[in-house]
């Protein structure tokens, strides 16, 4: 199951209040200003900054290819 529209509307990151990207494919909200990633669990997003998780250059590079390849937008 998806995440809602209604709640991609709102969702924002926890630190920097900033708008996020949704990447179904692998279960997480991405902050690409802060390479951080939030899981989805059981359809529920996680949005604790303690449970986040630091992206390193390479995976950065490869959830951005995922956002250009899957046109995604930002939430809000």
């Amino acid at each position: 199951m998806s995440l809602s529209p209604e709640l991609l509307k709102i969702l924002a990151c926890p630190e920097d209040k900033g708008p996020l990207y949704y990447i179904e494919s692998e279960s997480m909200l991405y902050n690409s200003r802060l390479s951080r990633s939030y899981e989805i669990r059981d359809d529920i997003p996680v949005m604790l900054i303690d449970e986040a998780v630091n992206v390193d250059a390479v995976e950065h590079g490869r959830l951005m290819a995922i956002v250009a390849e899957q046109a995604i937008d930002p939430t809000f």
